[in-house]
């Protein structure tokens, strides 16, 4: 049909000027083992869940170990999308882990300031510590939510965010009221002590809250107001990739669908960074491809862990 080959080769040819690399790698910094069943093992670690959760959103995975100088990670930085900080037990202001995060979270800072786009996204503890990078003291207090499946008590500025601006209505009302986020945490940032602090309240916005077993109400789900850092106190990437029946995982329909949607919305943020590397060669052997995860179910709450 000529009529039908006509409006094919109409359509405009217009590229979305925010999706400006197909092939996103993301950084994972690994963490550090605290736990004595795991140090047989290695000395830092990656739960195979954060891994499959940046790949199921369209990125690669390059691990980020601990042990190299700042010039290292500072080249790291210009190969890499976008960076994850974990879950886990580390000192947030003293551990190695904090102070490549900071390494990493200064780079970024200057980077968006200067129009180099770079997003950050904390997850759990990696949320705490990006409090700490921003706020510039540790305000964390006892916040215990351990292993409760919550909805979100969501904020007025929730609907207008980025992180959930794709999600919809169906499951942005589910998720105040269904149990679709696995809380893992003892310590947290009380909502009152986010708001009485300048820095927090002016960096971030806060997008939900939930009240802890002690009654403390705390903050949940941030973003940066101008800059592209998102933290969630709980655990998006359990939902899909984690499956101990000890654990109270999400694992429901819109438990999936919200995994499923912060990880793409992750990925595309990290598709608007034009940071690559130099040659095939050195990307392919920067990535976890090259990496074997060990079975970990018989010994941990996880399925698989990578070491390092």
């Amino acid at each position: 049909n000529p009529l039908r080959i006509v409006t094919c080769l109409s359509l405009p040819a217009k590229l979305n000027p925010e999706a400006v690399s197909d092939r996103p790698v993301i950084g994972i910094l690994t963490q550090i083992v605290s736990d004595e069943e795991m140090k047989p093992f290695g000395r830092t670690y990656i739960p195979s869940s954060y891994v499959k959760f940046i790949e199921s959103g369209g990125s690669r995975v390059m691990a980020i170990r601990l042990t190299l100088k700042t010039t290292e990670y500072e080249k790291i930085f210009s190969n890499i999308n976008g960076l994850l900080l974990i879950g886990g037990a580390a000192d947030l202001e003293t551990s190695d882990f904090a102070r490549v995060a900071k390494i990493f979270y200064r780079l970024a800072l200057m980077a968006n300031d200067a129009g180099d786009y770079f997003p950050i996204w904390g997850t759990c503890m990696g949320m705490q510590l990006l409090t700490v990078l921003v706020a510039g003291e540790d305000l964390l207090e006892r916040t215990s939510a351990e292993n409760i499946a919550m909805p979100l008590d969501l904020t007025p500025e929730a609907s207008s965010s980025r992180m959930f601006e794709g999600f919809p209505d169906n499951l942005m009302k589910a998720l105040t009221y269904e149990p679709l986020t696995g809380n893992f945490h003892n310590y947290g940032v009380a909502v009152k002590t986010f708001q009485e602090n300048e820095k927090l309240q002016s960096f971030f916005s806060l997008l939900s809250t939930n009240v802890a077993e002690n009654g403390v109400r705390f903050v949940s789900t941030i973003e940066g107001k101008t800059h592209p850092f998102y933290g969630v106190q709980w655990h998006p990437e359990v939902n899909r990739f984690q499956w101990n029946i000890r654990l109270n995982f999400p694992h429901s329909a819109h438990a999936v669908h919200l995994s499923s949607l912060l990880a793409e919305f992750f990925v595309n943020e990290g598709r608007r960074s034009l940071h690559h590397f130099d040659n095939p060669e050195e990307e392919a052997s920067s990535l976890i491809y090259n990496n074997t995860p060990v079975y970990a179910g018989n010994f941990t709450a996880y399925e698989q862990l990578y070491f390092f």
